[in-house]
């Protein structure tokens, strides 16, 4: 056999396989023609995708004066032709848009030719139903104020909360069924992962095993959310989202000090603050009648942007890149909507002008900020700013983790005393005026009406707040429902608009936003209700029909089965071994790294020119505390896909590359890790059975099988023989890392404990939320 051919052959069964099992299969793509077209949901996702570019929204960038995205424009007579149209409702063969598809000439179809985009016969022939239905418009499906429906029918003896009988009836819908509950320790690693962001220990695992009364989940639920650290789980991705960093970014990259607003943003989850008190404080804290505080620290939500601190820059240019990057911020995290793509001109996609764009850039180009200010140490936070004194923390801000008495300062939102006038600006250049505008938002959302709510911040969010605001609530849930089953019900978390996901359960996300809303905005009520549900606690056990039917579990037949995030991998191993500090707050600290990383990034000035490793216990606090440097992110984090806070992430990517396979294999946190392990257990009384059952429990939070025990006793076995014939190799092995242990056993066999702990940790199921 050649030799290609011998070792390729794998190769090309791998790849049949691969496709066998993940391409669409016919219950995958739904080719039928509905009964009834809907816009929404069959006609406006092709029309975006392929006409709106040039027929929609975007007036600088429209062909032949036709619009596609409004019924008055798809409606009207032709300028140079009164007796056409792009569409005849009940006519497809007097519409144009219609012929234009169908059409065997190539000059005339549509979309051009050169513009490689097609539409399929499937599309074409939807398009023509809803013609002949009477080419009904409705506005975006996201602008619509949500309606809580009646539930659906649904196995009662299996659904537990309001959330399962609208994922039993599309189940059901889609010829699927729900996967049986997981077991009582997947369950309870999955929960304690979702909740605290730790594994449980193995007293907890004891306690719940042993509790075999019907409450006994939901009371360690309501453990899980009393825990100190769930504020520490929900302020994380909260983190990516307001771009916290512990460096201004640019160049120079200086130090900043904003971690006393993270410790506030722990605070607010860990005290269950309604979303209504946490969106307005973070907002507009600083404009109440009587701010305290904790609501102007609050406000550093909005000073967390990157800020330059090289010379020779002009000013008023960076100014507004920051206004830019306040309102781009705005419009991710609490409307999920790219208001960016309207700072040059009108959006292509969605209704937001160019004027929308300015008009809410007008809410936050009030601060009196310079576009270059400071020092590259940060002996002080720019302007305006808040000091924070010892007298504070022991008499207002109690959460504040501050160990020195000198005083922090942070950077937080005021407004100026005169109104500074905000115009358009000509493709987004900071020295081309245009037309002054006022504080607005955009009608298609809700009409901002400035003496109802206000013409400043605090305005904002009310209007945020308000009743008939269809977003808000929506935008929120999904996004607390991502964190939790893995992927939202709208899959783009970041983009309500038109070139969005459809929400794959549109019932349920409305159900739960009105819901959410009616029952003052309570995140932990909300949190509870998603894992207590049925849905929640199914196996993520994958059969070969769900696979094919569902491979991307769209429709939650089963749990779905996710790698961890950056920061809770490194929680995960401190934690199982026992040397995670579990202080609450604080300053940042910088942990185990490759030298060199920061010395040829810098601009070689100020103290971040050099990274000085942190010891002792700060080397084990928990990864939301380690130190982020714009430039140069934590190299281990960065690569499982941690946010490197240059701007607003709603939502991480998940990669799979070799290069976590060497993190996990050579990082000194989980060497050093698995080096305590083995010494501790070493010191205590069982055989070895018992030490490696105790380890896998720690780390993989279950009981080894057979198979899995004999795997590791045969490794640990192979392991010690070596070690015994090269001692020289233990006494390596027992030098990594800073942690020291005073009864230490520098045995083989502890040295063999060690690398099979390692071995543990390596699974995939180490890292994995099943």
């Amino acid at each position: 056999m050649p030799k290609l051919f011998r070792y390729g052959l794998p190769i090309v069964l791998l790849i049949l396989g691969a496709y066998y099992y993940f391409s669409p299969s016919e219950n995958a793509i739904d080719n039928s023609i509905p009964e009834v077209v809907d816009y929404n949901y069959h006609i406006r996702p092709i029309l975006s995708d392929r006409c709106f570019k040039c027929h929609g929204p975007d007036a600088n960038k429209r062909k032949a004066n036709l619009r596609l995205d409004t019924p008055e424009g798809a409606y009207a007579a032709f300028k140079d032709n009164k007796a056409m149209h792009a569409i005849v409702a009940g006519n497809p063969n007097a519409s144009d848009a219609y012929l234009r598809l169908i059409t065997k000439d190539t000059s005339q179809r549509m979309p051009p030719m050169n513009s490689h985009l097609t539409v399929s016969v499937h599309e074409i022939e939807l398009i023509e139903k809803w013609i002949k239905q009477g080419a009904v418009y409705k506005p975006h499906w996201a602008f619509i104020k949500p309606v809580q429906s009646t539930l659906p029918e649904a196995d009662k003896d299996w659904a537990r909360s309001p959330i399962d009988y609208f994922v039993y009836a599309k189940m059901e819908e889609k010829g699927l069924s729900p996967s049986e509950e997981a077991t009582k320790e997947q369950l309870l690693k999955r929960v304690s992962l979702d909740l605290t962001g730790l594994p449980p220990g193995l007293d907890m695992q004891d306690r719940f095993l042993q509790d075999n009364s019907e409450k006994a989940y939901e009371k360690m639920v309501d453990e899980l959310l009393a825990s100190k650290h769930y504020g520490e789980k929900m302020a994380t991705p909260w983190l990516d989202l307001a771009r916290y960093a512990d460096s201004h970014g640019y160049q120079d990259d200086g130090l900043r000090t904003m971690w006393p607003w993270r410790d506030w943003v722990i605070h607010a989850f860990n005290s269950n603050y309604s979303y209504a008190k946490f969106l307005t404080w973070q907002l507009a804290g600083d404009l109440f009648p009587k701010p305290t505080k904790e609501m102007l620290l609050a406000t550093g939500f909005n000073r967390n942007h990157k800020i330059t601190q090289e010379g020779g820059v002009i000013d008023e240019e960076y100014r507004v890149e920051y206004v830019n990057d306040r309102t781009n911020t705005f419009s991710k995290s609490f409307l999920a909507l790219t208001f960016e793509c309207a700072r040059c001109h009108d959006h292509k996609y969605d209704p937001i002008s160019q004027k929308d764009y300015y008009s809410t850039f007008a809410f936050f180009n009030q601060v009196p900020e310079k576009g270059l200010f400071g020092t590259i140490d940060a002996s002080f936070a720019d302007p305006p700013n808040m000091s924070i004194s010892t007298k504070d923390v022991k008499a207002i801000l109690k959460f504040i983790n501050k160990k020195d008495t000198s005083s922090v300062d942070v950077m937080i939102m005021a407004d100026s005393t005169h109104r500074r006038p905000t115009y358009v600006l000509s493709r987004g250049n900071y020295d081309m005026h245009g037309a002054e505008v006022t504080m607005g938002l955009p009608k298609s959302i809700l009409p901002f009406d400035g003496k109802k709510y206000g013409q400043n911040r605090l305005g904002l969010a009310r209007w945020l707040l308000d009743k008939n605001n269809p977003l808000t609530a929506r935008v929120f849930v999904n996004r607390i429902w991502a964190q939790i089953f893995g992927r939202g019900i709208v899959k783009t978390v970041g983009d309500f608009g038109m070139q969005g996901e459809l929400p794959t359960h549109p019932e349920l996300l409305d159900w739960l936003a009105v819901d959410f809303q009616k029952n003052g905005w309570n995140i932990k009520r909300l949190v509870k209700q998603l894992v207590m549900s049925a849905t929640y606690r199914q196996s993520s056990t994958l059969t070969k029909n769900a696979l094919k039917t569902d491979p991307e579990n769209i429709y939650l037949s089963r749990m779905s089965r996710i790698r961890i995030p950056a920061e809770q991998i490194r929680d995960q191993v401190l934690a199982s071994s026992g040397l995670l500090n579990r202080e609450i707050g604080g300053p940042s600290v910088k942990t185990y790294q490759p030298k060199g990383l920061w010395e040829v990034a810098t601009s070689g000035r100020g103290s971040l020119m050099n990274y000085i490793q942190d010891h002792n216990q700060d080397l084990y606090r928990r990864g939301m505390y380690v130190f982020i440097k714009r430039t140069v992110p934590p190299p281990s984090m960065l690569i499982f896909d941690a946010s490197n806070r240059d701007q607003c992430e709603v939502q991480r990517g998940r990669t799979n590359t070799p290069l976590q396979a060497l993190v996990m294999m050579n990082d000194p946190h989980v060497l050093e890790s698995a080096r305590i392990m083995a010494s501790k257990l070493s010191q205590e009384q069982g055989n070895l059975e018992n030490k490696i059952k105790q380890s896998f429990r720690k780390i993989i939070c279950r009981n080894p099988s057979k198979k899995e025990m004999d795997l590791l006793t045969i490794y640990y076995q192979q392991e010690e023989e070596s070690f015994k014939k090269s001692p020289q190799k233990v006494q390596k092995l027992m030098k990594i890392g800073e942690y020291k242990l005073e009864k230490a056993r520098n045995t083989s066999a502890t040295a063999a404990l060690m690398l099979t702990i390692q071995l543990i940790y390596n699974m995939e199921e180490a890292i994995m939320r099943v």
